[in-house]
């Protein structure tokens, strides 16, 4: 009896039916909603509690909403749901610079935000609990997480090595636990937003970081540490890096970060020049895919 075979056609259309329907579904951010934050990061309050250097940052963030995107992406920016920070609020966690951050975000800011911890928030060699108990106080723990527009937030806090005396550092283990025990829990396919201080040029262990992301659908990682607006690319995965209003190394920038069901955006703002970046090295424009495969 003479075996039959399938064409080589068939063959890779079975296949590829096989791999994308084992892949989770991306769940879509709610259709009738635009999700727009803005971030920053490396706020550096300094010792004395002065925080005048956040003042230009803070009053162009009240002011974005309505600005007129550049084209060709058109239409207007809308108002933040919130604004988030990637850590290094102080310049160290001292009571004064504590409160001045305390009392822009009450006072100035106009907006909700949400913040994790820098090893500068953590004393560096002295070690201070003031920003630690301050943002617990705030957001119920260091690690924590939160819901807007079917998008899923995990804002981690990984424990800075001090030994090694480097800017460069891994994603702690307890951090890595915790983005692994939060993912399992989140439904296959939702959008996620992953947090850090440290960004991607510094961090050791980025293999490590994005095996802990396992099928999930991380739409972004978004880092601070260095300053600067950047973005990067690893393992399938987009790696967003906020811009400081420190004193030194300031860019003078935000990000606007918006997200609709089909489309994510991350474009720095100059408040300083009044003007969007068209650095293609610092803006992230793509279409949201299902999570592929991270080889």
């Amino acid at each position: 009896m003479t075996k039959k075979t399938l064409p080589i056609t068939a063959i890779t259309i079975l296949v590829f039916c096989l791999v994308t329907s084992a892949l989770p579904a991306a769940q879509p951010v709610d259709k009738n909603t635009t999700l727009t934050f803005f971030g920053w990061s490396d706020q550096h309050v300094q010792v004395d509690g002065d925080g005048s250097h956040l003042i230009p940052a803070i009053d162009a963030i009240n002011g974005l909403p309505g600005t007129k995107y550049p084209e060709p992406l058109g239409g207007l920016v809308a108002q933040p749901a919130f604004v988030f920070g990637c850590g290094d609020i102080t310049e160290w966690p001292t009571t004064a610079a504590k409160n001045t951050y305390d009392k822009l975000l009450a006072g100035r800011l106009k907006f909700p935000a949400y913040d994790i911890m820098g090893n500068h928030d953590d004393g560096g060699k002295s070690p201070s609990p003031t920003i630690k108990n301050w943002l617990i106080s705030r957001h119920g723990a260091l690690s924590y997480t939160f819901d807007k527009s079917s998008v899923h937030f995990l804002c981690v806090y990984s424990e800075y090595d001090e030994t090694l005396n480097s800017p460069a550092q891994p994603v702690a283990a307890g951090a890595l636990q915790f983005i692994r025990g939060d993912l399992a829990k989140t439904p296959p396919g939702t959008p996620v937003v992953v947090a850090l201080h440290l960004c991607f040029d510094a961090i050791t262990n980025r293999d490590e970081l994005v095996d802990a992301f396992g099928p999930a659908n991380v739409i972004l990682v978004l880092g601070g540490h260095y300053h600067k607006a950047k973005l990067d690319r690893y393992r399938n995965v987009d790696f967003v890096q906020l811009p400081s209003p420190a004193k030194k190394n300031s860019a003078g920038q935000i990000t606007v970060i918006r997200i609709t069901p089909d489309r994510v955006l991350a474009l720095p703002y100059s408040y300083e020049k009044n003007a969007w970046s068209n650095d293609p090295r610092k803006i992230l424009d793509k279409k949201l895919q299902a999570p592929g495969p991270r080889s």
